[in-house]
């Protein structure tokens, strides 16, 4: 069998030594991040979200996603709903952006269509037992929601489209997480066994991830939603400008 890209499930005890310090990764977000920044210009948001995709990559939590499928699940969301609208926030002024404003539903169904696919249990353990199927899912993963939140989150949006794209992302995610929280018995083989080291069976493991997709995942979104309303009934209307 071959091991997870993050290695093998770790134990409590030995969790704090199993840093990822895979070259190819390490190289991969030094370039990756450098162009970014040289290209984009130095942005907190984008040095946030560089950050959060290393210490997701880097630190023991990608050990501990072998082990537990609630902290995979943890992992996806937290790209997906920190990392990428960090990401977003520094491209949402280039012509790319404006493009994907127009094309908003089209990225809310590729993204919806990518997170239901990864988090089904044949292509989750083929991810698992092939490092270029590993990434594929985390790419494929990271780059369709940074493409939906330059949707949300661009400048000359109209603010319903924004708030229909969360409120939808919001729905998907729990529809989701209900199927993982309700199932009745474990889908992911890949953590059968190696669970009860950190005090839950595979089922409880299950549930719990269920619960993070489903609670937890949706705050980001709900957050931004305040956000940009706030913002709306903050700005004053001119007489001749039509409500969005």
């Amino acid at each position: 069998m071959i091991e997870p890209y993050c290695g093998s499930a770790p134990l409590p005890a030995d969790l704090f030594v199993r840093w990822n310090f895979d070259p190819a990764l390490l190289v991969g977000l030094a370039v990756g991040g450098g162009v970014w920044v040289a290209r984009r210009g130095a942005c907190w948001a984008a040095g946030l979200g560089w950050a959060i995709l290393a210490v997701l990559f880097v630190s023991p939590l990608c050990a501990l996603t072998s082990a537990l499928f609630s902290v995979r699940v943890g992992h996806h969301v937290v790209m997906v709903a920190v990392a990428a609208p960090l990401l977003a926030l520094s491209l949402r002024r280039t012509a790319t952006a404006s493009a994907l404003t127009r094309a908003g539903s089209a990225m809310f169904m590729v993204h919806t269509v990518l997170l239901w696919l990864w988090h089904a249990p044949a292509p989750y353990a083929a991810a698992l037992a092939d490092p270029a199927v590993f990434w594929a899912m985390e790419l494929s993963l990271l780059g369709s929601a940074v493409a939906l939140w330059l949707a949300v989150l661009a400048p000359a949006g109209a603010i319903g489209r924004s708030l229909a794209l969360l409120l939808g992302s919001v729905v998907q995610m729990g529809m989701l997480g209900a199927v993982i929280t309700f199932a009745r018995a474990p889908l992911y083989d890949a953590h059968l066994g190696v669970t009860t080291a950190w005090g839950l069976s595979a089922l409880q493991d299950q549930q719990l991830a269920g619960l993070v997709m489903w609670v937890p995942g949706a705050l980001p979104y709900l957050a931004v939603a305040l956000v940009l309303l706030g913002r709306r009934l903050d700005r004053p209307i001119a007489a001749n400008e039509p409500v969005r």
